[in-house]
């Protein structure tokens, strides 16, 4: 008995396949861009919090240099020891200094100083720190991005910070639309491609000589 059967042999959607994998990778990436947004950006313009960069090693290893640091306004009666604040050199000025509390005192007039140090320094700073200099107490860090935004939390940032961040969320919608686009697309397709009928099979023919003859 000799049969052939047709097999059908659907063609690989390779074009499909690269399609998802791009867009799978735009998301993971596009995930995570937009967090860091609203890590860098967008909770700091709207609470009033200042954002840093780690310029020098002093606070390694736990803030290493590039580390991106949000600070927002503390109320001094509330600092204590262990906390990480920001202060200025000099009252007014604006170089600032990120380093560790140490120690806490008051002085004749009743007014709060605060001795520093930074985590990887042997010694304390110099000179106590006052009320006047703080910024704020250290919120949270993210590593190295300080090195990729180039932010130092000065005014000149405010402008095209929630610009940056605008363009953020756009190409966030553009990728939400194209993949509801794209959706769509295929399943047009799939609707439009044609089901292949499989013919039954029908009765065996039978091999040349199988026949029973009578002699």
């Amino acid at each position: 008995m000799s049969r052939t059967q047709d097999q059908i042999t659907p063609q690989a959607p390779r074009m499909r396949v690269w399609r998802g994998i791009f867009r799978g990778i735009s998301a993971v990436v596009l995930s995570i861009t937009v967090v860091l947004a609203f890590a860098a950006v967008v909770i700091p313009t709207f609470t009033g919090a200042q954002t840093y960069t780690v310029l020098t090693r002093s606070m390694e290893p736990a803030y290493p240099p590039g580390t991106y640091l949000v600070v927002r306004p503390t109320p001094v009666d509330e600092l204590k020891l262990g906390d990480i604040i920001t202060y200025q050199l000099k009252s007014g000025q604006p170089e600032v200094v990120t380093h560790r509390i140490t120690g806490v005192s008051t002085n004749s007039d009743g007014e709060r100083r605060f001795t520093t140090q930074g985590d990887n320094n042997a010694v304390a700073d110099p000179e106590q720190v006052r009320p006047v200099q703080i910024r704020g107490a250290l919120w949270y860090a993210i590593p190295y991005l300080g090195w990729l935004t180039g932010l130092r939390g000065e005014s000149s940032s405010s402008v095209w910070i929630p610009i940056a961040a605008g363009l953020v969320f756009l190409y966030a919608a553009y990728m939400v639309v194209a993949w509801i686009i794209e959706r769509r697309k295929t399943r047009a397709a799939d609707a439009e491609q044609p089901e292949h009928d499989t013919a039954p099979e029908g009765p065996a023919d039978p091999l040349p000589g199988s026949d029973d003859s009578k002699l």
